[in-house]
C-alpha cells in the first residue's frame, strides 16, 4: 500500500486554493484578477491531470506546451462562470 495522494484529493485542494483566492478577489472588487486566477487554475488542473496520468501528449488538446506554456484557448469552466456571474451582478 503506497501513502501517494490520490489525483482527485488533490484537484479538490487546488480547486478549494483556487475558490478561496478568487472569493477574496472578488470581494475586494478585483474582476481581473479573478479572471486571471481562473485561468491559472484551468492550467494548474490539466497540467496536474496531465503529469498524474502519463499523459502530455494531450496537452496540445489545452492549448498547453509540454513545458507548461500560456493556455491559448479560453474554455467555459465552473470558476470563469462564477467570476462572470459576480461581474453580471456588480454591472446590474
Amino acid at each position: 500500500m503506497t501513502n501517494e495522494t490520490r489525483l482527485i484529493d488533490e484537484l479538490n485542494a487546488l480547486h478549494s486554493t483556487y475558490v478561496a483566492a478568487l472569493n477574496t478577489a472578488l470581494d475586494a472588487g478585483h474582476l481581473s484578477l479573478a479572471t486571471e486566477l481562473a485561468g491559472e487554475y484551468d492550467r494548474e488542473a490539466i497540467l496536474l491531470m496531465a503529469e498524474r496520468e502519463g499523459r502530455q501528449d494531450l496537452l496540445a488538446h489545452f492549448g498547453l506546451e509540454r513545458d507548461g506554456g500560456q493556455l491559448t484557448v479560453t474554455r467555459d469552466t465552473p470558476l470563469r462562470r462564477m467570476v462572470k456571474g459576480f461581474s453580471a451582478l456588480r454591472a446590474a
